[in-house]
């Protein structure tokens, strides 16, 4: 108690509602897969939750500065490591960093003024690899508990239930035949912990975003020996009706028209493997803005409606605008989820938002459609947006029940829609899926190996496997960090 008052004292807390109210140290919590070293991510990040001397949780910020995050390398001169603290505005913060080299030890303070929040400093015990460094956990067991994947994921079950066997040589000849010249597909193999492609069709760039998953998994997990083809393209391929030639087609979006294997989208996927990376849509950016006030009430999303312009009443809403960048969209209470060529890929980052959803009744669907639940994570339209205007007004009535399907839809997106699931899925996907297969895969003609990208700059050992198989090597990568530490 004696620490929450000495904070109190320091803290000048900037936010309306808790002007007479400072964080307690001791008493705030934090959590997340960013406190554990064996956990792999792009960016790995973890939550801060405020709470007063009462033990109440702050509902609303005390102020975007008022936590202080360090995170470094003890001993080390420089640690290469970028730290980002956002608010969400409802109290809790996240705390994501991304390393660019590896480390024996990792230390994480997290402190309001010189005061450390909970169990600060944590101690991070390596080895703790970065992103780019291959050094595969050899047990897949282990991987999956401590990534705390679930041990069955109902999407994954009801797409592979159709396929009681995989004959590998036999899809190998088959799916090229058969979509090959009029679609753009891409046959993988992983073999070994290594990827091999061989591509189909001519508009096949979107490879890339596959390519990347798939290293990406390799160097955090030895991955199942698996053979399968992507659709590259946007439209599910397998018709629900094909008789006996049902064949296993991965693809980001399905239908109910279709039986394709639906996996993450392209669109998610890169922003789980770019987040911090670059400038890009990520999950967790989308949960910062403040609650909109009555005077932003205006029916600008309607403008979104480009597709349907006979709803638009133009003497009443004004004329059709210019496109809005999709940062400027959550400036607005209300969003629209309308499908374009097929699933609108947008509706991960609108459910993490702290505006309401409503989404469009749709035969298209993405890997986590059918976890949603309608009136408690958005709001329904009907397939025509004929009840637009109507839906519309019910949240307008009804805003503190608007309001609690938005905080529903941010936390699923919170436990549902972060990098570490999307890393679950695939490999569970790809788990599941291997275990239909009757015949071993094969790196079979023509096709390549997808090299893993050059990390001359930051190079990594991986202390376990190189002891026991390659020591002279092992010697030579701990002689070469020893260089780079002392700065010889």
């Amino acid at each position: 108690m004696y620490l929450c008052v000495v904070a109190s004292l320091l803290l000048i807390v900037t936010a309306r509602e808790t002007e007479s109210v400072s964080p307690c140290p001791v008493k705030s919590f934090i959590w997340g897969p960013g406190l554990n070293p064996k956990i792999v991510l792009p960016a790995r990040y973890f939550y801060v939750q405020t709470v007063d001397s009462l033990g109440h949780n702050f509902t609303s910020s005390p102020g975007e500065n008022v936590f202080q995050v360090k995170i470094f390398a003890p001993g080390e001169q420089h640690s290469r490591i970028w730290v980002q603290v956002l608010d969400r505005k409802d109290g809790s913060f996240i705390v994501r960093y991304r390393m660019y080299a590896s480390y024996q030890k990792l230390q994480i303070e997290v402190k309001v003024k010189d005061v450390h929040v909970a169990k600060s400093p944590y101690v991070l015990e390596g080895p703790v690899y970065h992103e780019s460094c291959e050094c595969p956990e050899s047990r897949p067991s282990e991987w999956l508990r401590h990534m705390k994947c679930p041990k069955s994921i109902p999407q994954i079950q009801h797409d592979l239930q159709l396929f009681q066997t995989v004959d590998l040589d036999r899809i190998a000849k088959e799916i090229p035949s058969r979509f090959g010249q009029r679609q753009s597909l891409c046959h993988y193999v992983i073999k070994h912990n290594k990827v091999y492609l061989k591509t189909y069709g001519e508009h096949v760039g979107f490879h890339i975003f596959m390519d990347a998953i798939l290293l990406s998994l390799i160097r955090k997990v030895k991955m199942p020996d698996v053979e399968f083809f992507v659709n590259l393209g946007d439209w599910p391929l397998e018709k629900r009706n094909p008789g006996k030639n049902l064949h296993p087609i991965f693809s980001w979006c399905g239908s109910n028209e279709t039986r394709d294997i639906v996996m993450p989208t392209y669109d998610l996927t890169e922003s789980v493997l770019e987040t911090m990376g670059r400038v890009s849509l990520d999950m967790s950016r989308f949960n910062l803005l403040e609650r909109k006030g009555q005077s932003e009430e205006r029916l600008e999303l309607v403008k979104l409606a480009r597709q349907h312009p006979h709803l638009i009443d133009s003497q009443l809403y004004g004329p059709l605008v210019k496109q809005i960048s999709f940062f400027d969209f959550f400036k607005y209470k209300y969003q629209l989820n309308i499908d374009g060529t097929v699933a609108a890929y947008r509706l991960p980052y609108l459910l993490a938002s702290d505006s309401v959803v409503l989404k469009q009744d749709s035969i298209y669907y993405e890997h986590f459609y059918n976890d949603l639940r309608p009136w408690m994570h958005y709001i329904p339209l009907k397939s025509d947006l004929s009840d637009l205007l109507e839906k519309i007004q019910w949240a307008k009535e009804n805003d503190e029940e608007a309001k609690k399907i938005a905080q529903n839809a941010q936390e699923f997106a919170r436990s549902n829609l972060m990098g570490d699931h999307i890393f679950c899925y695939y490999f569970l996907l790809f788990q599941e899926y291997a275990s239909l297969q009757v015949n071993e895969p094969k790196v079979r003609d023509g096709m390549e190996v997808v090299e893993q990208p050059k990390d001359d700059l930051f190079p990594c050992a991986c202390p376990t496997e190189l002891v026991c198989c390659n020591p002279l090597k092992f010697l030579f990568q701990w002689a070469y960090h020893g260089y780079q530490r002392v700065g010889w």
